[in-house]
């Protein structure tokens, strides 16, 4: 191979003249758009402490506190097996430790499930795995190769074999071999993060284990067309990564979710106690709202969800606040009103009245905000801590719609 090349996934081969193009500084801010520095080099994952062994990272995919690599895995320049590598920064689980009176040690043990396109690679695909603290990365990792035998008359490195073996940081899954085999196959890993059983090196069992597990998170489906169904909430008892690389979804075909006084308290003004609403029907004079969950489990980072939301005339999205997590919302239909918390934003006090009476923050009582009229194009923005909720306000009036993201803020 000629050697000014770097050969980093089937489709892409990476060339002197990507750093030329990333050099300018109006290209600076595009990086993001390129291989980041640790996937581009494999410095640091488990095996390359001797050069005798090179990874081929396929793909990458992560969520706010880990990431989930497909790999190739080299031996003196040749092919040796395929791998999974995943890493863990462990925050959250880091909390749940902590409230128990404990800190988390070198060693958590990760759920993982594995879909595979193959329908027949389907069963046990699943187990707990140990993950190892790692200075070099600052993460718990572990690395899953397909196989951990080195071709006939060769032998592994003896800097790598103590890293190898059952619960070690190099292992094999023997019911996982077929689908790593065929790692192009793998579509979907699941994931769960756990203290270990054992307390080391002390060694006492640990009967009320943290667990992570995506914060006990929820996604929405439209099962049921009756407000407030139980039936449209399904939890998730695991994190999701999805190695499908893109997605076309057209809103228009995406069926609501309907939920009636929507992050409201029965205090409000706006509540709404009379007849039951009509299933699968918008209608603001009962304060029902509807919203088309686009993409969900699918985002990666912190995002949570990407969803559009439509207030047909006399509806009101109940004024909340996040606390930990940010809320954008871009206007693309209709007009109405929103609500911002005073002393959010000067600019808003400034020219905008108070809201009188007070309303009421959904679990916080009333709370003083300003009222302000919005259209399309019109971006409503609240960090952590932030007062938002939306109005529309005309009985005969076109209906309100809005796209919202939802991330955690770190």
């Amino acid at each position: 191979m000629d050697p000014r090349l770097k050969v980093i996934d089937e489709d892409a081969v990476i060339r002197p003249a990507f750093n030329e193009n990333v050099t300018p500084p109006w290209n600076q801010v595009f990086k993001i758009v390129f291989y980041p520095d640790r996937i581009y080099h494999a410095q640091y994952l488990n095996a390359t402490r001797s050069p005798r062994y090179q990874y081929n990272v396929l793909e990458v995919r992560g969520r706010a506190d880990f990431i989930v690599l497909k790999c190739e895995v080299y031996l003196d320049g040749k092919f040796l097996c395929n791998a999974l590598r995943i890493e863990y920064r462990a925050g959250r689980l880091a909390e749940q430790t902590r409230e128990r009176g404990r800190l988390l040690g070198d060693e958590v043990l990760a759920w993982v499930e594995i879909s595979h396109a193959d329908p027949a690679l389907q069963g046990g695909l699943k187990r707990y795995l140990k993950m190892f603290f790692d200075r070099y990365v600052n993460a718990y990792q572990v690395e899953i190769w397909e196989t951990l035998e080195p071709p006939p008359t060769v032998s592994h490195s003896f800097k790598v074999l103590d890293q190898m073996g059952l619960h070690k940081p190099i292992t094999a899954i023997p019911g996982f071999k077929p689908a790593l085999a065929n790692i192009r196959g793998v579509n979907r890993v699941q994931l769960s993060f756990r203290e270990p059983d054992l307390d080391r090196p002390l060694n006492y069992r640990i009967v009320d284990p943290g667990f992570d597990n995506d914060y006990a998170h929820s996604h929405q489906e439209p099962n049921k067309p009756a407000p407030n169904s139980g039936d449209n909430t399904i939890e998730d008892k695991n994190y999701v990564v999805s190695f499908q690389r893109g997605w076309i979804r057209d809103a228009r075909e995406v069926t609501p979710v309907f939920y009636q006084n929507a992050m409201m308290e029965p205090t409000s003004a706006d509540y709404f106690r009379g007849d039951p609403p009509t299933p699968g029907k918008f209608d603001g004079n009962k304060n029902v709202m509807g919203m088309r969950w686009i993409i969900q489990r699918e985002l990666g980072g912190t995002i949570v969800y990407f969803h559009e939301v439509e207030l047909p005339p006399g509806a009101v999205e109940g004024t909340h606040q996040h606390v930990g997590s940010e809320e954008l919302y871009y206007f693309i239909e209709g007009e109405g009103l929103a609500y911002l918390g005073d002393g959010d934003d000067p600019a808003v006090d400034a020219q905008f009245p108070l809201v009188d009476p007070m309303p009421d923050i959904y679990g916080l009582g009333p709370k003083p905000c300003r009222e302000i009229p919005v259209r399309p194009g019109i971006t409503l923005f609240t960090k952590s801590g932030g007062i938002h909720g939306v109005r529309n306000p005309k009985r005969n009036a076109a209906p309100l719609k809005f796209v919202a993201f939802g991330y955690h803020s770190s």
